[in-house]
């Protein structure tokens, strides 16, 4: 079978999505500021794609002649930021665009990397106590 139409027709709006959709759209380039902090942006991106078409009889159409085709096709990608990783003194952390957590499991879950930094704070401080009280004195 011959090659349709609509083939090139989606091929080519396929190919624009894709160059407009890839990894570094999603994964921003990391910017440097001048005192060293680091900034990723992060995006969401959506896609979609539609396509149809059909072919015709023609009314002074001859036997054996190839039906007339109409078609169509459509996409659209919609890139929307919705955080930033910021990376400064050896810290990182996701700074969301996003509106705040609304639940408490959210909230929960929003705050757990600052919780666990804390905790993880905390016990290095009592190892080092503990460590500093069982050195013997001089």
């Amino acid at each position: 079978m011959d090659k349709h139409p609509i083939n090139d027709l989606m091929g080519t709006v396929m190919e624009k999505l894709r160059s407009m959709a890839d990894t570094s759209t999603v994964i921003g380039e990391s910017i440097v500021t001048p005192d060293g902090i680091t900034i990723i942006p992060v995006s969401r991106v959506s896609m979609g794609f539609a396509s149809g078409g059909s072919d015709f009889t023609g009314k002074h159409q001859k036997d054996g002649q190839a039906s007339p085709f109409g078609g169509g096709t459509g996409g659209s990608v919609k890139v929307e930021p919705i955080a930033f990783v910021v990376i400064k003194a050896g810290q990182v952390r996701v700074m969301t665009i996003e509106p705040p957590a609304s639940t408490t499991v959210d909230r929960i879950i929003d705050n757990a990397p600052e919780i666990v930094d804390k905790i993880s704070a905390m016990i290095d401080k009592k190892k080092q106590e503990k460590a500093e009280a069982e050195t013997p004195a001089e």
